[in-house]
C-alpha cells in the first residue's frame, strides 16, 4: 500500500461493515451514492488512491448489503451504477503492475465471496481492470482450465464458475480471439 492511501481515512469504511444495513435498502443507496462521490471526488487528484478506494469499497459492498431486502431490484441498479462509475477508476489509474495485480486479487476475492451475488457483474469488466495484454493474459491463462471443466461437465450437469466471465473478459483484452472461438 502506498505511503498516501495508508494514511488516507476513507469516510465510507466504517459504515460499510458486514450486515450494517439491516433490511432496509433505502439507507444503503444513499451510503453508495456518498460512497461513489466521495471515491470521485479523491480520484481527481489522487488516482492511484481513488483506486485502492474503489477496491476496498468493492470489497465491504457484499458483506454490508447481505441483510437487505432485494426484492425490488433498487439496492440491485444502485449496486451496478457503483461499479459502472469505479471500474474506470480502476482501470485508468497508473499503477504499477504489481499494485494492479494486487488489486485484482482483491477484487477476485470479493467477487469469490459475493454470495447474493451484488457485484456479480464485476467479472463483465475483468479485461478493462487488468488495464494491459500482459496482465489480462495472465488471467485468462489462470482462469481458463477451471471454465473448460466447468463447461465440459454441464453437459451432464448444472456447473457454475464465479469466474467465467473474468476469464472470457481477460481474454478479449489479450487478444485471444482464437481460444474464445474453440
Amino acid at each position: 500500500m502506498s505511503k498516501t492511501a495508508s494514511k488516507h481515512v476513507w469516510a465510507f469504511g466504517p459504515r460499510f461493515r458486514s450486515g450494517s444495513f439491516g433490511w432496509r435498502s433505502e439507507p444503503a443507496i444513499t451510503r453508495i451514492k456518498e460512497a461513489v462521490s466521495e471515491i470521485k471526488a479523491v480520484a481527481r487528484k489522487e488516482p492511484v488512491l481513488a483506486a485502492e478506494g474503489a477496491v476496498l469499497f468493492l470489497q465491504k459492498l457484499s458483506p454490508a448489503l447481505q441483510n437487505i431486502d432485494s426484492s425490488s431490484g433498487a439496492i440491485g441498479t444502485a449496486v451496478n451504477r457503483a461499479i459502472d462509475a469505479l471500474v474506470p477508476i480502476v482501470a485508468k489509474a497508473p499503477a504499477d503492475p504489481k499494485v494492479r495485480r494486487k488489486w485484482l486479487e482483491q477484487l477476485y476475492q470479493a467477487h469469490a465471496d459475493d454470495q447474493i451475488p451484488y457485484i456479480e457483474c464485476l467479472g463483465d469488466y475483468w479485461g478493462e481492470l487488468c488495464n494491459s495484454p500482459e496482465i489480462s493474459a495472465e488471467w485468462a491463462d489462470r482462469l481458463v482450465e477451471t471454465v473448460d471443466t466447468v463447461w465440459s461437465r454441464s453437459k451432464v450437469e448444472h456447473g457454475y464458475y464465479h469466474g467465467t466471465s473474468m476469464c472470457l473478459s481477460a481474454m478479449l483484452a489479450a487478444g485471444q480471439h482464437t481460444q474464445l472461438l474453440t
